[in-house]
């Protein structure tokens, strides 16, 4: 009985509620989808617009509302159809040409969208959104230039906008200007400080400026607004890496790994760390893994160090690098550089030419790859083969003073005369370990 007392009351509620509803103004509709839609329930507010639409097909505000709502439940396709319609009703309706813009952009149709924001800014140019919109579709575009001036004009407008300063940082760092970005991350730190891309975009820009313990810095306070962000992890990491804390750097890589277990990146600074802490062998897996996921950016690693050893045989028994991470890159070459590193280092010489052969396939400019070839190669007994390898890389590095005194040493070694020319020019341009190769070869 009881059960049938609360059916019949449900029924009852139901058809009032219908009946209250059937008796709602447009306007009442349109405000309780505002309302719901301010609620975040967008499903909602959606059906409210609909039955608005109902009772009055040609209100463009009814469609650009309903559209709106669409795009928050990710229907694209279906707010492009409501921002359409709009525009159909109202020509020159300047926001719904900024949906529609957005709608497109999240579909990757980028330079569609920049048509949209054209017409929004043209017909109302004090929308400081429409220029920021616009401004990220141009970044993706890669037009930097003409995504800093519209970050400009949105500042221009609205001086206090954090998002818009942080963006407009973002862009200076693809412009390579980093003292700029770093003055707009301050201010945007300054006026919203809970902003975690704020304090990473910062701390890249002095990564940028070499301020190493800076970034480090920044990127803890990232961390702690977002401990899961895996990018900021692995950059903290690379910022150690140049402060030679490989351990610290080590923990970083392995929770960046944690929170994101494709990545790349984060496989190959591990690798790197791992290396540098002498633990060749699971330095080698992770280079490999890194690999093998492939499609990723990879951070490079460039040899800028300095071979110390002036004779020849033990030149032959001892690679010698110093070797910093740099910048990630897109390429995969320095991926197998460095794993050639490691393999000579473990004494596997063919293996370690193999991934050399592949780092200079997928790079024919990459000169250290070609001279730390020619030492594997020297090490190999392959005297011609090491200073063919010399000679590509002083063609690719004119100033390259490693190339001249390791080929200085091995003509020496043949018998060519030459090789003291080559270990006097390695002197000229910095190579200070050369002049005494000079004093006890060539005097």
């Amino acid at each position: 009985m009881k059960k049938s007392l609360l059916f019949l009351s449900l029924v009852f509620l139901l058809i009032s509620h219908f009946s209250y509803s059937q008796s709602q103004t447009f306007q009442e509709l349109m405000d309780l989808g505002v309302t719901q839609s301010r609620l975040g329930n967008h499903a909602m507010a959606q059906s409210y617009f609909s039955q608005a639409i109902a009772l009055k097909p040609d209100d463009a505000v009814a469609y650009y509302d309903r559209g709106v709502t669409k795009a928050n439940l990710k229907d694209n396709r279906g707010a492009i159809n409501d921002f359409d319609k709009a525009i159909e009703l109202n020509p020159k309706y300047a926001e719904a040409y900024s949906g529609r813009g957005q709608s497109k952009a999240r579909q990757d149709d980028h330079k569609g969208a920049l048509q949209d924001y054209n017409r929004s800014v043209d017909l109302n140019p004090a929308d400081a959104n429409a220029y920021f919109i616009r401004g990220i579709s141009k970044a993706k575009l890669e037009n930097y230039k003409g995504a800093l001036s519209d970050f400009n004009k949105t500042l221009d407008l609205t001086p206090d906008n954090a998002q818009g300063l942080s963006s407009r940082g973002t862009i200076k760092q693809k412009l390579e200007d980093y003292k700029g970005s770093l003055e707009d991350f301050n201010r945007a730190i300054e006026i919203s400080p809970k902003r975690a891309s704020s304090f990473s975009g910062r701390a890249y820009s002095k990564m940028k400026m070499s301020d190493y313990k800076g970034a480090i810095a920044d990127y803890g306070k990232s961390l702690e607004l977002v401990p899961e962000d895996a990018e900021s992890l692995y950059y903290r990491g690379f910022c150690k890496c140049q402060l030679e804390d490989f351990q610290g750097a080590l923990a970083d890589f392995d929770q960046a790994l944690t929170q994101d277990p494709e990545s790349a990146s984060a496989y190959y600074g591990r690798g790197f760390a791992k290396s540098r802490l002498g633990n060749t062998k699971s330095a080698i897996e992770d280079y490999s893994k890194a690999i093998a996921i492939g499609n990723t950016e990879n951070t490079k690693v460039v040899y800028t160090g300095a071979i110390t050893k002036v004779i020849l045989d033990e030149l032959r028994n001892n690679v010698q690098e110093r070797l910093k991470m740099s910048e990630i890159t897109a390429q995969r070459s320095e991926v197998y550089y460095n794993r050639g590193l490691a393999k000579a280092k473990s004494g596997d010489t063919k293996a370690a030419i193999e991934d050399y052969n592949k780092a200079i396939a997928l790079n024919p400019t990459y000169s250290e790859a070609y001279f730390t070839r020619g030492m594997v190669k020297s090490q190999m007994g392959d005297q011609k083969g090491a200073i063919q390898d010399c000679n590509n890389a002083i063609t690719l590095n004119p100033k390259y003073s490693e190339a001249y005194y390791v080929r200085g040493i091995i003509r020496h070694s043949l018998g060519d005369t030459d090789g003291c020319n080559d270990l006097s020019k390695a002197g000229e341009l910095g190579f200070t370990a050369a002049y005494a190769a000079i004093r006890d070869y060539c005097n």
